[in-house]
């Protein structure tokens, strides 16, 4: 059976003086190749409906167990929040910010799951692994 995931994600970067809207926007989609966008004054707002793209980025990558980690860590009574460095997206790359935002401004990711659970999305996201390969879920 296929679950069917209910979610609104929505993206958020500051666009500085010294960027170009279009080169920010062009990073963000890297990443969120679904987002449909809505310029705001000093910041590019998008929204999307499925993390798909992106999950299949970290699965690339090589980096589900960071992420997961990143998601439990940013929790929300319905979802979970994460940011995301704005120079690596340039490159479409996932690096994850922590700490003080970067000169240029992070990429700030809300998620809210109305179903099945933010647990279960995390799982469906970022898969647990087993020396760095996701773990089958009839095997959990």
């Amino acid at each position: 059976m296929t679950t069917v995931y209910s979610v609104d994600a929505r993206i958020e970067t500051p666009v500085r003086d010294t960027e170009v809207t279009d080169r920010v926007r062009d990073a963000v989609e890297t990443l969120f190749p679904n987002a449909e966008f809505v310029s705001q004054p000093g910041k590019l707002v998008a929204e999307t409906h499925t993390l798909d793209a992106f999950s299949d980025k970290l699965h690339e990558q090589e980096i589900l167990d960071t992420a997961r980690r990143e998601f439990e860590r940013n929790r929300t009574e319905g979802g979970f929040t994460f940011s995301l460095k704005k120079q690596a997206a340039f490159q479409g790359v996932i690096n994850f910010a922590v700490g003080e935002a970067d000169e240029l401004g992070d990429i700030d990711v809300t998620v809210d799951v109305r179903s099945p659970s933010p647990e279960e999305y995390i799982d469906h996201l970022a898969p647990p692994t087993e020396d760095g390969t996701p773990i089958d879920p009839d095997r959990r």
